[in-house]
């Protein structure tokens, strides 16, 4: 299984879809919080070429995006390749 990333944030309904959808395909990740550690956040942006929403997500160590991207990948197919889930 590949090693996932997600930098969240309390109360945000963006990481709650991403990780909604990451539960749903039954893969481990690690959650980042970035609320209570600013170090995290700029961790994160600097990561993820600037950027500063929550989540990002990393995926073997490379920056897939936000939720939104995260949901175009599953909608296109892609996903499951990335988290190295057999298709069905």
């Amino acid at each position: 299984m590949p090693d996932i990333e997600i930098y969240t944030s309390p109360f945000c309904g963006y990481c709650g879809r991403a990780k909604g959808l990451l539960d749903s395909k039954g893969v481990a990740y690690r959650e980042i919080d970035t609320f209570m550690n600013g170090g995290k956040r700029r961790e994160m942006s600097e990561r993820a070429g600037g950027a500063t929403s929550v989540p990002q997500i990393f995926i073997d160590g490379i920056h897939i995006g936000d939720s939104d991207k995260l949901q175009s990948l599953e909608a296109k197919g892609e996903l499951d390749a990335l988290l190295g889930l057999a298709e069905g």
